[in-house]
């Protein structure tokens, strides 16, 4: 926790002080830089941070209502007398001034790690090892970016004693900034790969700029089996004048050599230096877990007199979960799972998630919490802390689990409940008492509370789509980046979300601001009105009985027919209401729903002009082929009739009308047609025929039920179409066509992915199961499964079944349980 005062930081900032002069010499303790992800106002200080599409200067006005008084800002026209202001001519750069200024402060060590891959994982373990020793303080979550840096550095306190933060980049000179910054004492250089290398001349150029970060360290850790690695660090590290801890997994370093025995599920590892031996395992079979573990082993014999002190710890590493669940509960309650850490900063991140998700003022928030470990703070001040921070937040209910949290249940404001064990939890658990809320199930390791989770959730069927929802804003910006920054994005929320789930979905993208939702039919749009989405939701399909629904919901008709028109106007005429929002669709070539002809068109424009009921927001159209080249000319014609039909209109109304005719496909391929407003559809699941860098939002997983020996000459399955003809391993797995998957991926025109291979589908896929060959692997029942995901591309899963991506996502059934990831 930060306390510099207003006028202090001005001072570190290089910033002038403008505005009420009431609060120059107010105590900073906290800073904003997301309007969206804080409740407390006090001693509060917001930083309006100014990116290629979003401004942060745009929600002062918002701020100053919510109780806000200081900002840090670079537009003097925001500056008024009922705030304090911070005038600097870049904000990024000045919160990476007060970052700095924070970091030179505290003379503990820090280490510094960066690299491609590893970075928070070998954070997150050195974390586990060295806790019982140390009081740490780390980056949160994978807080490694041109923002994420300062914010992590800004947690520095007297109260720690060593400090971890992990670095990132993704172009060249990125690193200069972060430097200083983190200022670390010993660096580590983690894996390389090909992350961000379109924005690198080279590999080596890519791991000189990351070296950068180092340039002021006293030592240097880093693995020398690779030559390329090796050649660029030993040369950095003499030009600066940097102790070199190297060490490999292939007899080649001068420091430490490590030997591996890998077994079946785990792995020894042998440490030789300095003429003596360490011996530790650790939980991991892969390469990468003891390239990690190794960097991990490195850095604790550098800072304890003994490594062997802590080798008991590195048999207890975890893979780390750096992301949410989302996932639907009993009675109308919403899950979000973070039981894999507890610690003061992950706790305020889950709150502004669970913020997020509780999207209707009025749902019951509640908070299920463990004991919280390895501060480096007293136990009173960490559950006032606590304590604060749910208030903050606005939180209804704390739910304690674990002895010392129970101990201090004074300090608790809100309505609580505590117990010393899960098992007392459980014991004492009734489903009455969790209806309509939100849940937040955040607690350490050793608590186990996915145990809790499993009380509360709504399915327990162990088939499940996995949605990222990072994966998916990484997706909107990406289309974003296409689009001049006054172009409004309307989003397809319709069918389920193209089987993502319409909710949840929608909440995000209300978070990110999007101008627009878009759903096919009125119901769906009365869904999201109930789960207290607010952003504009237009209804492409409207029906004759849904007028009533469209007009108590705040629903936007799209109006495709003069027939429709006089039908909606009839029912807005009945409401009493005047200028109710409409879109007119004109029909240019796809010759599905829309105005066709010039003469429908005007006898549209004669019914709206004669009197004021509805208003038009905008006029669009359909591209029938914006993905196939071999169409682009049938494509561009659309456009001008679209372009012609559109003067119509323009010549007839005064007020401002949007257009819109791109798709996902025609964001990518025609940005010069973008005009007002685009509709974003399949793109931002992750679906692309023209090589956008999209990134899959959704993996279909199982697990295996039973694995067995069939011998020769049975057979497999349904109409015994699958044939064996040696002796073959079989897993059964519980996902069938009532699940959604295409029966046409039985008889190995399918596979699927498990522990490292693909395997074929076998035999005909039933109704609630299919099985896989996996005849040679070691498989047995548990292990996981995936169908479609980072392994099996979705794509070729529609292409084997005959059908396209879309019918493979909206296919997937209610009864698979859908799982929000969000880091």
């Amino acid at each position: 926790m930060i306390k510099y005062s207003v006028t202090e930081i001005s001072k570190i900032v290089n910033g002038k002080l403008f505005g009420h002069p009431k609060f120059y010499n107010q105590k900073v303790t906290q800073i904003i830089t997301d309007s969206r992800t804080f409740f407390k106002t006090e001693n509060s200080l917001f930083f309006a941070l100014v990116g290629p599409r979003n401004n942060g200067h745009l929600y002062i006005a918002g701020l100053i209502e919510k109780g806000v008084k200081t900002f840090v800002v670079s537009d003097k026209t925001v500056i008024n007398k009922t705030a304090t202001f911070v005038l600097v001519e870049n904000t990024t750069l000045a919160l990476q001034k007060l970052a700095t200024y924070h970091r030179q402060q505290y003379n503990y060590p820090v280490i510094g790690i960066t690299g491609s891959n590893g970075k928070t994982i070998i954070k997150e373990w050195l974390y586990e090892i060295l806790s019982g020793g140390f009081k740490i303080v780390r980056s949160p979550k994978s807080y490694n970016s041109q923002i994420g840096v300062p914010l992590s550095v800004l947690l520095m306190q007297p109260d720690f004693n060593l400090g971890i933060f992990e670095a990132g980049i993704s172009q060249s000179g990125e690193m200069e900034k972060l430097t200083e910054i983190i200022s670390p004492e010993i660096g580590i250089f983690a894996n390389i790969g090909d992350a961000h290398q379109e924005n690198f001349k080279s590999l080596q150029h890519k791991i000189r700029e990351k070296l950068n970060l180092f340039k002021n360290s006293k030592k240097l850790i880093y693995c020398s089996d690779s030559e390329v690695v090796k050649n660029e660090v030993e040369e950095f590290c003499n030009t600066h004048s940097i102790k070199k801890t190297v060490w490999s997994l292939k007899k080649t370093a001068h420091s430490i050599n490590f030997t591996t025995n890998i077994k079946s599920d785990f792995t020894e590892v042998l440490a030789n230096f300095e003429n003596k031996k360490y011996q530790f395992k650790i939980p991991f079979t892969d390469s990468s877990s003891i390239e990690n573990a190794c960097h991990c082993f490195v850095v604790s014999s550098i800072l304890l007199d003994n490594p062997m002190q802590v080798a008991g710890k590195f048999e207890k590493l975890e893979p780390i979960a750096m992301r949410l669940e989302i996932k639907q509960g009993i009675n109308d309650c919403l899950l979000v799972n973070d039981y894999y850490n507890s610690d003061l900063n992950s706790l305020a991140i889950a709150l502004t998630v669970l913020h997020q998700q509780a999207a209707k003022e009025d749902l019951y928030k509640q908070v299920i919490l463990s004991d919280i470990k390895q501060t480096g703070v007293p136990s009173n001040e960490l559950y006032k802390r606590v304590s604060q921070l749910l208030t903050e937040w606005k939180i209804d209910k704390i739910i304690g689990i674990g002895t010392e949290i129970s101990n201090h249940a004074n300090l608790f404001s809100i309505k609580s409940r505590f117990y010393n064990s899960r098992n007392s939890f459980t014991a004492d658990f009734n489903r009455e008492n969790f209806k309509s809320s939100v849940i937040l199930i955040k607690g350490a390791r050793q608590f186990e509370f996915e145990k809790v989770s499993a009380l509360l959730q709504q399915k327990a069927h162990q088939t499940q789509l996995e949605i990222n929802l990072n994966a998916l804003v990484n997706n909107l910006n990406i289309f974003k980046n296409l689009l001049n920054p006054a172009t409004k994005i309307m989003v397809m929320v319709k069918a389920f979300s193209y089987g993502s789930g319409d909710v949840e979905i929608a909440k995000l993208l209300q978070y990110e601001n999007v101008d627009y939702l878009a759903v096919a039919v009125a119901d769906e749009g009365v869904q999201l009105r109930n789960a207290g989405i607010r952003t504009p939701i237009i209804v492409m399909n409207p029906e004759q009985d849904s007028f009533q629904n469209i007009i108590d919901y705040s629903l936007e008709p799209n109006i495709y027919s003069a027939g429709l028109l006089k039908g909606f106007l009839k029912t807005v005429s009945q409401n009493g209401l005047h200028e109710f929002s409409i879109h007119l669709k004109i029909d240019t070539g796809m010759n599905r729903l829309g105005l066709k002809s010039e003469s429908e068109i005007s006898q549209v424009i004669d019914i709206i002009s004669a009197n004021n009921r509805v208003k038009i927001k905008s006029v669009f159209s359909h591209l029938a082929a914006s993905d196939e080249p071999e169409f682009d000319e049938f494509t561009k014609n659309q456009f001008n009739k679209f372009e012609k039909y559109f003067r119509l209109f323009s010549k007839s109304f005064q007020y401002k009308i949007d257009r819109h005719i791109l798709n996902s496909a025609g964001i990518e391929r025609f940005p010069e047609k973008q005009f007002e407003m685009v509709r974003l559809g399949i793109g931002l699941y992750g679906v692309t025929n023209t090589g956008l860098p999209l990134e899959n939002i959704g993996t279909l997983k199982s697990t295996v039920s039973q694995v067995k020996t069939v011998e020769p000459n049975e057979t497999v399955g349904y109409s015994r179409k699958g044939e064996i003809s040696v002796v073959s391993k079989i897993a059964i797995i519980p996902l069938g066509y009532a699940d959604g998957l295409d029966r046409k991926l039985g008889n190995k025109n399918g596979c699927a992915f498990i522990n490292g291979n693909r395997v074929p589908i076998i035999g005909n896929i039933c109704m609630d199961m299919l099985m896989l060959d996996v005849t040679g692997l070691n498989v047995k029942p548990g292990d996981r499964v995936e169908f479609f995901g980072k392994n099996i591309s979705i794509t070729e899963v529609a292409k084997n079944a005959s059908t396209i991506p879309y019918e493979i996502l909206t296919g997937i059934s209610q009864r698979v349980k859908r799982v929000y990831i969000q880091e």
